[in-house]
């Protein structure tokens, strides 16, 4: 059977890009990934932000499904998104093969910008993983995992994005992981300077997902191509062995005003929603209060994790959350 989903879009100011907001017409059209039909509906409401699509949303398609990974900014385009987030870990083992080699990565630029371009879409940002540990205690391996993210870096600046996303991995000491965090990002950070590029840290587990150490992080590194990607549900602290069930969690609305002051990049994790279409873990109105709150008008990345419903669907549903939540807030 067909299903309707309305997508509304907008134009946002001095991105010169469309953005999703509503817009008019009585048009229909197919989605090409679930052969969902789209009714397109006129509003004039702007939220103040730009919504990207963060692509870890896809990784089941990708992974178990066969999907392509360089259709990425074909599909976002389907479902109304304007920015893109990759995900290095997505083009495995294509680069992971090929260790990441100079060849290997230039056609994953060469690739990427192709699609971006045919499609219209805007090259955000690179979500960086297994690419070593920023924050061990060893000094040499530290150094190792700064040289492994250069080529990231270079990367990201060949696509035109603003930056890529770290993560803190390394020592469980309060003391010593801040230390270690500060050495890591510090001489990151100064390479990526030198091509434009922003180096952002996700509260991603562990102690990134203390906002009050994660901050202080970001304090005393003082760069200012170095920041933080607040992420909505990303604040388990400790996990049980080998599970995904969280013994230790920082408070999320806590966690992310700790975050903000240094945000280059938002990104709204969602799971399951409810009859209203609201995120059952979540207050996205509460969220984007403290967003906007903060004075933050640049991408929202949607990022669904959950199993209820496909990742098609889920990725609607967090768009029009976010775009509803927006509405509720002005």
């Amino acid at each position: 059977m067909k299903r309707k989903s309305f997508i509304r879009f907008a134009s946002i100011a001095g991105i010169g890009i469309s953005l999703l907001g509503t817009y008019a017409c009585k048009e229909t059209k197919k989605d090409k990934v679930d052969n969902t039909e789209i009714v397109m509906e006129e509003s004039t409401t702007t939220p103040f932000f730009s919504m990207s699509l963060a692509q870890w949303s896809m990784h089941k398609m990708i992974r178990e499904e066969g999907v392509d990974p360089y259709s990425f900014a074909e599909k976002a385009n389907d479902w109304g998104f304007t920015g893109l987030e990759y995900v290095s870990q997505l083009y495995n083992p294509e680069l992971e093969d090929a260790g990441y080699s100079e060849e290997a990565m230039a056609n994953f630029v060469a690739k990427s910008n192709a699609e971006a371009e045919k499609y219209g879409m805007k090259n955000v940002l690179i979500m960086i993983d297994g690419q070593g540990n920023l924050a061990v205690d060893d000094e040499v391996e530290r150094n190792q995992t700064v040289e492994k993210h250069k080529k990231w870096v270079d990367a990201a600046a060949a696509m035109g994005c603003h930056a890529i996303r770290v993560n803190l991995n390394g020592s469980n000491n309060p003391e010593q992981w801040i230390k270690n965090s500060v050495d890591g990002l510090t001489k990151l950070a100064t390479y990526a300077k030198t091509k434009g590029i922003n180096v952002l840290v996700e509260n991603h587990g562990g102690l990134s997902s203390n906002g009050e150490l994660h901050a202080q992080v970001m304090k005393t590194v003082n760069m200012d191509n170095c920041g933080s990607l607040p992420d909505f549900g990303n604040f388990c602290i400790e996990r049980k062995p080998d599970s995904r069930d969280c013994l230790k969690a920082y408070d999320k609305y806590k966690g992310v005003k700790e975050l903000m002051p240094y945000a280059k990049a938002v990104s709204a994790k969602s799971n399951n929603f409810d009859t209203d279409g609201y995120d059952t873990g979540i207050d996205y109105v509460k969220m984007l209060k403290i967003v906007k709150n903060a004075g933050y008008t640049g991408f929202i990345g949607v990022e669904y994790e959950g199993s209820k419903i496909s990742e098609a669907d889920g990725i609607i549903a967090t768009r029009d959350l976010l775009l509803k939540a927006a509405k509720e807030i002005e």
